[in-house]
């Protein structure tokens, strides 16, 4: 008998043997600590089972037998406290697991070993049966994939996910189809958004279609970091951004020679039932040049209120607190009715619909701006980096966008706004 099958022990029991094998480790009273497996007829089996846990030991793929009963849910548990993404992120998994994921595993009372490939097709059948949109259901899949992937090799040996493989002809996934955003529909929408919620609805718009910041950029957006009180009124939060901040005196500060500009350092989002400030998607602070006239939007808007949100809510509260696609913005895109009577917080005219924007996303005005700077030429860096985007490669690594740059996409973006203003013909298909 060689070393190792020395801590293997074979011990009958009525008509059937357990084998008992040597885990590695030791009780707290000294003792060696065996794990054992009962329920075979024939020795020679039991023995080379255990033979087979020694193997597994020594290479480090042994899965213990307290580890593999792990509940379903405490391992959602235990995968929950470590995650540490984005905020947005983490809210998202955390809602899959408690919606969908921990419901269903609970009500089975499965440990993770007993998720095998069945279980998985079983869960994945009930969730592509319960969810309305394969998108939604993909999703879920998306995360139970990273929770049973980060049990192995604790807990399970291998992962139970199933990848999938492309197999025979290309299927070409469908894209969301977008019309040419024209400052037309653009001015239509500014006007639709001032009927809704006054002259802050009318500059957002624009500030959304000439700067491409996200929605929640710009409903977190305060004063202090808007033209043009900024960057002189920046309150320099960060000790090592020291020289950051003596560059965006020099470079956007007041004066004629200088650039007025906006900077994107923060977002809102709800936690823990309130509203708050997180950095940006990405962590993509960043800074963002306005052309003249939307400078002197900016400038009058902030002059005629004194709440510390650039674009306040009817109510003066930040545009993230309320639902702003059902409040806002369908009225926006899609119009509506003339509206009065007692019911109602006062009389308002008949909002004419835009038909490029009728049914879609508040986004696009982001992605709008994106094709903007694609049509006038600027630079792949200057463009992405104004979107908030990472640029790989050598040219992430190498380049930066400059003065020159920053002028570039002032000038033909006012001239946008002066053709508009000029009566050039456009229409809003």
């Amino acid at each position: 008998m060689s070393g190792a099958d020395q801590h293997i022990h074979i011990e009958w029991r009525g008509g059937t043997c357990r084998v008992k094998w040597w885990s590695g480790e030791y009780l707290d009273n000294g003792r060696k600590r065996y794990e054992s497996k009962g329920g075979f007829t024939d020795e020679e089996v039991a023995f080379n089972h255990g033979r087979d846990k020694l193997y597994e030991i020594r290479h480090g793929t042994h899965v213990k037998n307290r580890d593999g009963a792990t509940p379903m849910s405490d391992w959602l548990d235990d995968w929950l406290a470590a995650m540490d993404h984005g905020h947005l992120t983490e809210r998202g998994y955390r809602s899959t697991v408690e919606n969908h994921i921990r419901p269903y595993f609970k009500k089975q009372n499965a440990s993770v070993a007993d998720i095998d490939v069945l279980a998985y097709r079983a869960f994945k059948k009930h969730i592509n049966a319960k969810m309305k949109k394969a998108s939604s259901a993909a999703n879920i899949m998306m995360v139970l994939g990273m929770v049973l992937d980060d049990a192995v090799p604790r807990l399970i040996k291998t992962s139970p996910v199933e990848r999938t493989r492309r197999r025979g002809k290309f299927v070409k996934k469908p894209k969301e189809r977008k019309k040419d955003m024209t400052p037309q529909a653009v001015e239509q929408l500014a006007c639709n958004a001032r009927t809704v919620f006054g002259q802050a609805g009318y500059v957002f718009i624009w500030t959304m279609a000439m700067t491409g910041m996200r929605p929640a950029e710009l409903f977190g957006l305060t004063r202090e970091y808007c033209y043009p009180n900024w960057p002189l009124s920046d309150p320099r939060p960060d000790d090592e951004e020291t020289e950051r901040y003596e560059e965006d005196v020099e470079r956007y500060g007041r004066g004629d020679n200088l650039m007025p500009a906006i900077r994107v350092e923060r977002q809102v989002q709800y936690a823990d039932s309130t509203l708050q400030f997180f950095p940006p998607k990405y962590e993509s602070c960043r800074s963002l040049v306005v052309p003249d006239f939307l400078a002197e939007l900016l400038k009058d808007l902030l002059a005629s209120h004194d709440h510390k949100w650039v674009f306040p809510a009817l109510k003066g509260g930040s545009l993230g607190a309320v639902n702003f696609d059902y409040k806002y913005w369908r009225d926006v895109a899609d119009g509506a009715d003339e509206r009065s009577g007692p019911r109602t917080r006062g009389a308002r005219p008949a909002i004419p619909p835009v038909p490029s924007f009728k049914g879609r996303r508040l986004y696009l005005l982001r992605h709008g701006h994106k094709a903007w700077l694609d049509e006038d030429g600027h630079s792949k860096f200057a463009t992405e980096s104004r979107m908030g985007h990472e640029v790989p490669g050598v040219e992430g690594v190498y380049s930066s966008v400059t003065v020159p740059m920053e002028r570039a996409i002032m000038k033909t973006l006012q001239e946008r706004w002066d053709r508009l203003r000029g009566g050039s013909s456009g229409s809003d298909a």
